[in-house]
């Protein structure tokens, strides 16, 4: 159960804290309470009250680090069931899994989808390494070619010398050991131990991957995941449910872990299915969902829903100032203006785009706000356009100096000509689907 401030106060030293900037114990363990600072922040807690205090105030689902330097991941640390109620913490992870059959073929292709979207880079975070029997060196093989994609690994193998051949060679990366369950766990705990890595710990039944995850706690291992196996996609979403439930709104620790959803398996060889398999496990609590493969098509559908989902409801999504030339504008293009609200840039840069008219789309900060709310708010207005042309260099980087400006911000128009002399401020549509008419009658 999560600790009131008063509770934390009587764990507290009783004396001024300069680190945290608190007066008073008090007000620091009303923060602490809030959520608004950490506990580790106090110089003056004891060892014994920091750990106590750590775990009674740490997330009820554990917050998990896998992989290593610039590959390193962040799951779980979860707070609430849904979006709107506060925030999701840790988006959930795309791996494809390869074989020793098809290794060269699916490493090769999975560094084609690799894009940025509103400064967020989407690509396959992992790479799940199924052992199918080969021999041990024959899969740490397997796992270090693997390991040479730069990628953080799932090592998807439930013999325990198979496992500890492939860490020999990939510990230091901290990749995911995925094959503990109710019959071998504690070889598998001592491989993954040994080796310092996050064990992954599967059970056909909720029950027996409860007990699993339990025995290992009590074995004095608390970093895992569950995988939600492969028995049907109805367990594995009653799974990955009922935990995250168990773990957040009962506050059951013991459930409180990330969880593995291998649609590799459970859907094998649907390609359509696993995609939307994937929307559903995004939506539903999947921290690690892997498929057979990631083509452009599953990525311009998954990658932007997960972008949405696991994105602070308060903080607006933004695309970042600048020009942004379509249709294979140069200097000599048109100049169309609009606001930085992420929804409003890819509705018009998609119209702009199935005009055909290669123009310079300038986005400008506006605060993540749409148009009309932009203006309502002042963040729109001449004198932020204009300050955005000067402080960009937009005179110095583009020749033509025609502007056109949203319809629904018509009323700028007038002060728009005062401010920039030079240029030829045109009113464009007030709707976004009316671009592409006018843009090809002006051109």
């Amino acid at each position: 159960m999560a600790l009131t401030g008063i509770q934390i106060f009587k764990l507290t030293p009783k004396k001024n804290c300069k680190k945290c900037g608190s007066p008073t114990c008090m007000a620091f363990s009303m923060k602490v309470a809030s959520g608004a600072v950490t506990i580790d922040k106090c110089p003056e807690m004891s060892d014994e009250a920091l750990a106590q205090l750590s775990e009674a105030t740490a997330p009820p689902m554990k917050t998990i680090k896998v992989g290593a330097g610039d590959a390193e991941l962040t799951l779980g640390g979860e707070t609430v069931l849904f979006r709107h109620e506060k925030t999701l913490v840790s988006k959930n992870l795309f791996a494809v899994t390869v074989t020793a059959a098809n290794a060269d073929e699916k490493l090769a292709a999975i560094p084609a989808v690799d894009y940025e979207r509103i400064g967020e880079r989407m690509y396959v975070e992992m790479v799940n390494v199924k052992f199918t029997g080969e021999a041990p060196e024959a899969y740490a093989a397997l796992a270090q070619k693997a390991a040479g994609l730069g990628r953080t690994l799932i090592l998807e193998c439930a013999c325990p010398d198979a496992a500890k051949a492939a860490l020999a060679v990939t510990k230091d990366a901290k990749p995911i050991l995925n094959g503990a369950n109710p019959e071998n766990w504690e070889a598998m705990n001592a491989v993954a131990t040994e080796a310092g890595v996050t064990l992954g710990v599967t059970g056909d039944t909720i029950d027996a991957l409860y007990d699993t995850l339990a025995a290992l706690e009590k074995a004095g291992n608390k970093n895992l995941v569950f995988d939600c196996g492969s028995v049907s996609v109805k367990d594995a979403f009653s799974k990955a449910v009922q935990l995250r439930r168990a773990a957040l709104k009962d506050e059951n620790r013991t459930a409180g872990y990330p969880s593995i959803v291998n649609l590799a398996e459970l859907a094998p060889g649907d390609l359509t299915l696993q995609a939307a398999l994937a929307a559903v496990f995004t939506l539903k609590y999947g921290s690690i969902i892997i498929m057979e493969d990631m083509t452009y098509a599953q990525a311009l559908a998954l990658y932007p829903l997960r972008q949405n989902i696991y994105t602070d409801p308060q903080k607006p999504m933004k695309v970042a100032p600048g020009i942004y030339p379509l249709n294979g504008a140069d200097e000599n293009s048109v100049c169309v203006t609009t606001v930085d609200f992420a929804l409003t840039y890819f509705v018009v840069s998609g119209e702009l785009e199935r005009s055909g008219v290669p123009c310079n789309l300038l986005i400008s900060d506006a605060g993540g706000m749409s148009v009309l709310t932009a203006w309502a708010a002042g963040k729109l207005s001449a004198g932020t356009i204009a300050k955005f042309i000067a402080e960009e260099g937009i005179e110095d980087k583009i020749k033509n100096r025609t502007l056109i400006i949203p319809g629904k911000v018509a009323i700028l128009k007038g002060e728009l000509d005062a401010k920039l002399p030079d240029w030829n401020v045109v009113v464009g549509t007030r709707e976004a689907v009316q671009i592409v008419k006018f843009m090809k009658d002006y051109a």
